[in-house]
């Protein structure tokens, strides 16, 4: 397979059969493919994703057959084919055309490439016409110029005003920066960052997050010995901030009721210096083999794995938890940015059924802790609905718990205005990192 097929193929995977991106690319890619072949693969499936509404409306002004009916396979081809055309100016149109002709022969029927080829050398013709958006409508404007669904744009609208919301919108389209976090029981931060660059990596340090290193060309970083040997892990920074703004104690013991991949409890782990004891929980033993898989890498010894769903209440952990770290199940509109066919596998109502849930684990949760103990709700989206208004709805029902201050826990506090109420909420436009909302609730002594 050449690229452009691989990436058709990556598509399929993403938009019929409901992959995740991360995993579909890494299935195809897997070293098997030259680095520049990897980054064209990229640009062009997250290009596609990112921009799958807008590519269609342009399909849709330029094909007499609607997009419903057109085969699915040839419609990847063309939103590939519109997607170069448009976007990547290194690529010549001709050659953008000809690949997709040639592909329309090989995974459509007879006589469909003359409609793949008739379509896109008309975008070609006519790309300026066929881009224009109209602006009448804002909440459509933006819906087609930025490719995100109708009733998410209103939302974020209501909740946050339009130029923010057109700000979130053309950030989640941008490509996110490789976060690494350093294991501070192998190394330290800047003993890291010298390491890397004698590869010729260029990195930078993370602003609110301690242990965390921006990558700046990280092309295969995975392959490398100080990976290999647990030196680092990829973490997005606001991940990070888990952790750091739990602040556990070394001999603590700490329940992560859903911990996989492991990336928060292997973190707490790191912090504790090795001494205590984490139980990480999930509902998948393949899930709770990668907090098993990482653990070892980095060489991490306290954490213990156990299948068991949050919405069950684990009495024989009654009062006896130090930290209990609520990484809830959400809607995932943090994340959109490195994920973004979320926002098209997502739906409006899922919302009030996750908000359940959260409810429902946070409430669990609070049986676990000690007088004194520790609470972390945390999740990587950027509503009310699934954040604050939980904490607050938990604190009016729960008055033996409070909101701690963060004051002394993130060094970097600009854009974060809410450190002393005992949460922070992070926007990609904003803050340089997923969206993602964290609170510190503490149970009162006695």
């Amino acid at each position: 397979m050449n690229a452009r097929e691989i990436c058709l193929n990556i598509l399929i995977d993403i938009n019929l059969k409901g992959a995740y991106s991360n995993f579909a690319i890494n299935k195809y890619l897997n070293n098997r493919v030259d680095i520049r072949d990897e980054n064209f693969i990229r640009e062009i499936v997250y290009g596609v994703i990112e921009n799958r509404l807008y590519l269609d409306i342009i399909i849709s002004k330029l094909s007499k057959i609607k997009i419903k009916k057109i085969q699915p396979a040839i419609l990847e081809i063309l939103r590939m084919g519109v997607y170069q055309i448009a976007f990547m100016d290194k690529i010549p149109d001709r050659a953008a055309v000809n690949e997709a002709v040639t592909l329309s022969k090989k995974y459509g029927h007879k006589g469909v490439s003359g409609f793949v080829n008739g379509i896109l050398r008309n975008f070609s013709r006519n790309k300026e016409e066929a881009m224009k958006v109209k602006e009448e409508d804002p909440i459509n404007y933006l819906s087609i110029k930025y490719s995100h669904p109708k009733w998410l744009i209103q939302r974020w609208i209501n909740e946050y005003g339009y130029d923010f919301t057109k700000e979130i919108c053309e950030y989640n389209n941008l490509k996110p920066k490789l976060n690494i976090r350093v294991n501070r029981l192998k190394t330290n931060r800047d003993e890291l960052m010298e390491n890397l660059s004698h590869y010729g990596y260029i990195v930078y340090k993370t602003k609110y997050a301690r242990d965390g290193i921006i990558v700046d060309n990280p092309a295969r970083i995975t392959e490398i010995e100080e990976f290999k040997f647990g030196y680092f892990t990829i973490q997005d920074e606001s991940s990070m901030l888990v952790s750091q703004i739990a602040n556990p104690k070394e001999g603590s013991l700490v329940l992560d009721l859903c911990s996989a991949p492991g990336g928060k409890s292997t973190h707490m782990a790191e912090l504790m210096g090795n001494k205590g004891k984490i139980i990480s929980r999930d509902i998948y033993d393949h899930k709770l083999n990668l907090v098993r898989e990482n653990s070892t890498r980095l060489g991490v010894r306290i954490i213990e794995t156990e299948i068991l769903d949050a919405l069950e209440l684990d009495k024989s952990l009654l009062g006896k938890v130090d930290y209990c770290i609520v990484d809830a199940p959400c809607s995932g509109l943090g994340i959109i940015r490195r994920r973004p066919e979320i926002k098209w596998n997502r739906k409006e109502e899922d919302i009030k059924g996750l908000v359940q849930i959260q409810t429902k684990i946070l409430s669990n949760a609070k049986h676990y802790v000690k007088p004194g103990g520790i609470i972390i709700y945390s999740t990587c989206t950027i509503g009310r609905e699934e954040n604050l208004d939980i904490v607050n709805s938990f604190l009016m029902e729960n008055k033996n718990f409070v909101l701690t201050e963060l004051e002394d826990l993130l060094d970097y506090k600009e854009n974060v205005n809410t450190v002393k109420n005992g949460y922070v909420q992070f926007f990609p436009h904003i803050h340089s990192m997923d969206g993602f909302f964290i609170a510190r609730i503490q149970k009162k002594d006695g």
